[in-house]
């Protein structure tokens, strides 16, 4: 992925081939997920193929390592929520899709009130879905300069977590040409 969306070739360019590396190592060391005040769990992709998930069996993957291509580690950070019950195919051919259904049980399960992810583009930067139980905020505005959405992060605020959403445009863009760095395969597709 950092090779096609050119992470990689603008870190090479910009600094070297070691930072690269280093780059790539850090990585395998980000954490997965993380429980703000024991009620709210990030993660960047989604759920799980299957019930019964908890927060200790997330404890347990060994991090350390380039995700596979199967699996909690995957799972948790390629798939997507649907909009109907129950899970399906990926549109991405990686992870899976699931509804409201499969949110709304393992928040159960793990005494959570919400998810918050972050793997796919909205239009407005941000959208609620599953009876409010998942949110999806995405910080690029104008993703891969072309995409036209606005970006957003979210501030929680204290005492009961209440969701407080901003959204933001994009600033001009640099005098670089759009997708400069990235991988010359994609480009074709520009």
């Amino acid at each position: 992925m950092n090779k096609i969306y050119g992470f990689e070739g603008e870190v090479r360019s910009k600094l070297s081939e070691t930072f690269v590396e280093l780059f790539a190592e850090v990585f395998c060391y980000l954490p997965l997920a993380h429980v703000i005040n024991q009620k709210v769990f990030v993660i960047h992709g989604g759920l799980f193929s299957v019930d019964g998930v908890k927060l200790s069996d997330i404890r347990a993957i060994d991090r350390f390592s380039e995700p596979p291509e199967e699996g909690l580690m995957c799972e948790i950070l390629w798939s997507d929520p649907q909009p109907y019950p129950g899970r399906g195919p990926s549109k991405r051919g990686v992870g899976l899709s699931f509804g409201g259904d499969v949110t709304k049980r393992f928040l159960q399960d793990n005494n959570l009130d919400l998810v918050v992810r972050s793997h796919e583009v909205k239009d407005e930067g941000y959208e609620i879905e599953h009876d409010g139980k998942l949110i999806t905020v995405f910080s690029a505005p104008n993703y891969c300069d072309q995409m036209g959405n606005k970006g957003a992060f979210i501030r929680f605020e204290s005492p009961d977590l209440k969701p407080n959403i901003i959204t933001f445009s994009a600033v001009p863009h640099p005098d670089v040409k759009p997708m400069a760095y990235a991988n010359n395969f994609l480009r074709m597709f520009h």
